[in-house]
C-alpha cells in the first residue's frame, strides 16, 4: 500500500516548541516498521518553525514573516537532521523535498515534483516534505500541511492518507469543552452538517485546524484516497489502522463506500 502519513507541529513538539523526543522517536520506528513490511511510505512533516521558535529562545511563535522564515530556516535543518539520524538507525534513507504553492498549479512544476517523489519511492527512500516556509511569504495555494498531504497523495496515487493530530478524530462538538461530544468513526460523505462541525486552528504553534482537515478529506475522497484522523500522541496507532481496526475518523472514499455496502 501507498501511504501518505502527516505530523502535526503540536504533535512532534512540546508546548515549549522543543521536540517531543520519545514521541518522534517512536514515530520513526513505526514507520520504518511500516516500510518493512512493504508498504510505501511518505511522511509529512510539519514542526520546521515551531522547532525554530524553540531553538532560537523565542517566547511565542512569530507573526511577522521575517522572523517566521528565520525559525523556519533554523528548525527545518535540525528536523531533518533528527529524522536522517533516527531513520538511519533502521537502515532507512530519507529525502527532503521543500514544496512551495508554484510546485503544485504550475503543470510543469508539477510533474517534476510528482516524477521525484516516484522515483525516490521506486528506489526505497523515504521522502519527508515540508512547505517551504523559509521562501513563502503569503500562506495561499497550500498554506498548511493538511492541504499539502492531500496534495501529495493525490498525486502520487496514494490509498491512503493519515492525518497525526493531537485530537482523536472528528467530534460531533468540540471535546475540549463539550463532555458529550461523541467521536465520528466514519465519514462517507462531506454534507453541510458535518463541515459545520470544523473550528478554527488548533494549537499555538500549529496552523491547521479541523477546517483544513476537512479540506484535505475532501480532495482525498474526490480522488479516491481514504483518510484518517488519528492522534499522534500514540505512533503505534498505525499499526492498528494497517491491521484494519478502527482508529480515529475514516473518511471514505468512493471505492470504500461501495465495498463498505
Amino acid at each position: 500500500m501507498r501511504i501518505v502519513v502527516k505530523i502535526g507541529t503540536s504533535t512532534l513538539t512540546h508546548s515549549t516548541g522543543h521536540l517531543n523526543i520519545r514521541r518522534v522517536e517512536s514515530l520513526c520506528k513505526v514507520l520504518s516498521d511500516m516500510k518493512n513490511a512493504g508498504h510505501e511510505v511518505i511522511l509529512v512533516s510539519s514542526g520546521a518553525i515551531g522547532m525554530g521558535v524553540g531553538k532560537l529562545g523565542l517566547r511565542q511563535r512569530p507573526t511577522d514573516i521575517p522572523t517566521k522564515q528565520a525559525a523556519a530556516a533554523v528548525g527545518q535543518c535540525e528536523l531533518m537532521y533528527i529524522y536522517d539520524k533516527l531513520f538511519a538507525e533502521y537502515h532507512h534513507t530519507v529525502a527532503q523535498l521543500l514544496i512551495t504553492g508554484e510546485d503544485t498549479v504550475s503543470p510543469t512544476r508539477h510533474t517534476n515534483f510528482t516524477n521525484t517523489l516516484n522515483r525516490l519511492l521506486e528506489l526505497g527512500a523515504l521522502p519527508i516534505l515540508n512547505e517551504n516556509d523559509t521562501v513563502a511569504t503569503e500562506e495561499i495555494v497550500i498554506g498548511d500541511n493538511d492541504t499539502l498531504a492531500a496534495i501529495v497523495a493525490q498525486s502520487v496515487h496514494a490509498q491512503l492518507l493519515i492525518l497525526l493530530s493531537d485530537i482523536d478524530g472528528l467530534y460531533t462538538a468540540d471535546p475540549r469543552i463539550d463532555s458529550n461530544a461523541r467521536l465520528l468513526p466514519t465519514v462517507t460523505e462531506l454534507t453541510d452538517d458535518i463541515r459545520n462541525l470544523a473550528g478554527g486552528v488548533g494549537s499555538s504553534q500549529g496552523t491547521g485546524g479541523m477546517v483544513t482537515k476537512l479540506r484535505a478529506a475532501e480532495r482525498c475522497m474526490n480522488c479516491g484516497c481514504d483518510m484518517i484522523i488519528a492522534n499522534g500522541a500514540c505512533p503505534e496507532n498505525l499499526y492498528a489502522i494497517l491491521d484494519g481496526r478502527s482508529v480515529g475518523t475514516r473518511f471514505l472514499a468512493g471505492k470504500s463506500r461501495e465495498a463498505v455496502r
